[in-house]
């Protein structure tokens, strides 16, 4: 296990967007391996799977409330977190809407609900929580294949693509502005998987694919600089 943590304080991980899904089978891997992990929810109200994960946990697992399209939320969560060692920040954020229109056809409302959630919100978290983050650790954001400019050959998903797209660049922008520090920094392209988001036809199950992303982040602890990666380690074109 590649970590930055010590044997009296494991390490810990950040996982933005985990009450279930991928975010939550994440927070779960991370324990498995003998980290300690933090994850937001966005609802108040329900309990998710995220707190039966907390309950079984030891005081491993914690749970922090974040709807990262309020960035009234930020200052109170960097608050609470103040005292924490993080040693990875992820965000685990999307969404997508009219998949097969084109986007001079797409209506400007659910464009900009797309880009908020998908390349706004996350680099806000990102640059709100940073220095949370220990000067060797890992900060990344859940992007997609279909970001990729090169591989785009199909069209389709015109929106979410764009959007993924988009904070490709931002991310590699806060990268750069960060090009003397010895953080890595990744975009994780997980795959086609079975979530609400990626839909029952998805060749990959969550299950499969969670320790797969998780190893790739972990391959990156130690090594400054940006990377984006596929759910094997491979390199994905811009």
């Amino acid at each position: 296990m590649s970590s930055t943590g010590t044997d009296q304080h494991p390490p810990t991980a950040l996982i933005i967007g985990a009450s279930r899904g991928l975010g939550h089978a994440m927070a779960a891997e991370f324990l498995d391996r003998g980290w300690s992990a933090i994850g937001t929810v966005r609802d108040t109200t329900s309990r998710t799977p995220l707190h039966d994960l907390a309950d079984r946990s030891d005081g491993r697992v914690s749970v922090e409330h974040l709807d990262i399209n309020e960035p009234d939320h930020l200052a109170p969560l960097h608050e609470r977190l103040a005292q924490r060692r993080l040693d990875l920040l992820f965000v685990n954020a999307g969404t997508t809407s009219n998949e097969q229109t084109p986007i001079g056809a797409v209506p400007a409302s659910d464009f900009v609900q797309v880009m908020i959630t998908n390349a706004l919100s996350p680099m806000r978290v990102i640059e709100a929580l940073e220095d949370l983050v220990t000067p060797t650790g890992l900060i990344g954001a859940m992007s997609s294949g279909q970001g990729s400019i090169t591989n785009n050959t199909t069209g389709g998903r015109e929106v979410y693509r764009g959007s993924k797209a988009a904070l490709n660049i931002f991310l590699r922008s806060f990268a750069a502005r960060q090009a003397e520090t010895q953080r890595a920094f990744v975009l994780l392209a997980p795959g086609w998987i079975r979530t609400d988001l990626g839909g029952p036809d998805a060749p990959f199950t969550v299950e499969e694919s969670v320790p797969l992303l998780v190893d790739v982040l972990l391959s990156r602890l130690g090594t400054p600089g940006l990377a984006y990666l596929d759910r094997s380690g491979g390199t994905v074109p811009w």
